[in-house]
């Protein structure tokens, strides 16, 4: 995934790979899917959302240029990925779902993986 998608189209921060690198992303995923997982397109996890591809992930966060710092609030949890990704970059991460049963199933998992600074809400606007 890093070699074959993210460095070549230009991703650079370390802290952006080593955090890719660190977060399980086949555990935020339906099983049925895993052997897609680290392929680059989004892949479906419920509810008709869909978690993105890594890419995309990576590319999102290096856009933020994190210090370490920064309390991050993110609108979707979907799966928890990117919010697993921020995790590791930031001091803080209020994420945002319309979906309560995504909601419940991210926390859950997050909470098995130790994310402890991500707090998830069920909300619509």
């Amino acid at each position: 995934m890093i070699q074959s998608q993210l460095l070549p189209r230009g991703i650079r921060q370390k802290e952006v790979i080593d955090a890719m690198l660190s977060v399980p992303r086949h555990l935020f995923v339906d099983t049925g899917f895993r052997d897609q997982v680290y392929g680059d397109s989004p892949l479906p996890i419920g509810a008709g959302q869909t978690i993105s591809q890594p890419f995309m992930v990576a590319y999102m966060t290096e856009q933020l240029d994190l210090t370490g710092n920064e309390k991050i609030l993110e609108i979707g949890t979907g799966s928890g990925y990117q919010a697993a990704v921020l995790s590791h970059l930031a001091t803080r991460i209020f994420s945002v779902e319309r979906v309560s049963e995504l909601a419940a199933r991210t926390r859950k998992l997050l909470d098995s993986l130790h994310y402890t600074n991500v707090v998830i809400r069920v909300g619509d606007g």
